[in-house]
């Protein structure tokens, strides 16, 4: 029981301290909660980063790798710059039929200039694609009704079309436009599917029509704008040398320089992402440096508090020491004073930086390089409890200080 009125005393005297120095323990307060504050914001927001960039990735498949038609810029074999290049149905067939790590292999082009689109007396306007049946794979495409283009439908130059959820909404309504006509052009296409497109709504306002249909009714020519691999998921290095190999192949068909950076351009989305993800990487590292060092300088703020503390209270320690007070009591005073600021000052700034990455989340416009700002919960936590402990050890330099007076020096001071 004594033990237990000993340890009220020291509490009470602890939080009496406390309110005769309102000022110097908010200060003190504040710089800890702060540091704490600003390393959750600092967190949550390098992971609201992340979470932007995979974002843009997940419109299209991470593995994929794009070849877009373009003109050359250097002189070839004779040729002078200045030549267009334009895609066919052979380069799909070649590098179909040569390169079979390349999982699947699909065509893209724009259908432009149609400004017909309707079903009975409803009129809309949207973006039509021309696309072969693996491009479903390469744009992440998700059917929710119905089914995507097949080989039939290339094969027989189907004229059939599978339309994005927005495109469902604005047309039909409620309505279901499985085996329904819609007008592209004044021409009538079958509706054999519905999609959605983790892209966003540019991805979703879309319809997507045969390559091999798109070619007979709207182009006039076997030519498209993109040639789309599927490669190595795992090895960003693979996925490097399937493409300079495409990319060589396809130089050799049309005649122009591998070197020529114009001719053809290339995008790989897993060396993009990799790259990025490394950029990212250094950003989480210096966002930690930058948060440490926040917490540091208020761990720092609560020992020399605890100094000017033990300093202001010299006598009162050298009575107490004179009255038989042993030199762990003295310190564990010190100590749980130091504790007691550094908690509750950190778990105060724990809650609000959590609060504030929440409102952020609910609040924020949606922006597709910044989403979802969080923070994993266990490092937050980690990081309050790595704060008390560091708080603890930051008034133990004091603490020991104070226990090493003598009782006559105390005394003399004024």
């Amino acid at each position: 029981m004594r033990i237990s009125l000993i340890d009220i005393d020291k509490w009470q005297e602890i939080t009496a301290t406390i309110r005769s120095n309102k000022l110097r323990t908010f200060l003190t307060g504040f710089s800890v909660a702060w540091g704490i504050f600003m390393l959750i914001v600092l967190l949550g927001s390098g992971k609201g980063l992340e979470n932007g960039v995979e974002n843009q990735f997940e419109s299209d498949a991470i593995n994929s790798v794009w070849f877009y038609s373009g003109q050359t810029s250097i002189a070839y074999k004779g040729l002078k710059p200045g030549r267009i290049i334009k895609l066919n149905n052979e380069d799909y067939e070649i590098i179909k039929r040569e390169f079979k790590e390349a999982k699947q292999v699909s065509t893209r082009g724009d259908v432009n200039n149609i400004r017909e689109i309707n079903y009975k007396n409803r009129f809309a306007a949207f973006n039509i694609r021309s696309c072969l049946a693996g491009m479903q794979f390469a744009e992440n495409i998700k059917v929710i009704e119905g089914r995507f283009v097949n080989k039939i439908d290339e094969t027989e130059q189907r004229k059939i079309a599978i339309i994005g959820k927005p495109v469902k909404d604005e047309l039909f309504k409620n309505e279901s436009p499985i085996g329904k006509f819609i007008s592209l052009g004044g021409f009538s296409f079958l509706v054999v599917g519905v999609f959605t497109d983790s892209g966003g709504p540019g991805d979703n306002n879309r319809i997507y029509i045969p390559t091999t249909t798109a070619q007979l009714v709207f182009y006039g020519n076997e030519n498209y704008e993109q040639l789309v691999i599927e490669g190595d998921a795992t090895s960003d290095e693979a996925s490097k040398n399937l493409s300079k190999k495409i990319k060589k192949r396809l130089a050799q068909l049309h005649n122009f320089s591998v070197d020529d950076p114009r001719a053809m351009f290339v995008n790989n989305n897993l060396e993009n992402f990799k790259r990025i993800m490394s950029v990212l990487s250094g950003i989480r590292l210096f966002i930690w440096i930058i948060g440490f060092g926040t917490i540091i300088a208020g761990i720092v703020g609560v020992s020399n508090i605890m100094m000017i503390v033990v300093k202001e209270r010299t006598r009162e320690i050298g009575i107490r020491k004179s009255l038989g007070a042993t030199a762990t009591s003295i310190v564990s005073l010190v100590m749980q004073e130091s504790i007691l600021i550094t908690s509750v000052s950190g778990y105060i700034g724990l809650l609000l930086g959590l609060a504030t990455l929440e409102g952020a989340k609910k609040y924020l416009p949606r922006n597709d390089f910044f989403a979802n700002p969080e923070v994993d919960l266990k490092v937050a936590i980690t990081a309050t409890i790595v704060l008390v402990i560091a708080g603890a050890l930051a008034g133990l330099i004091p603490a020991i200080k104070a226990a090493s007076i003598k009782p006559v020096e105390a005394l003399k001071e004024d």
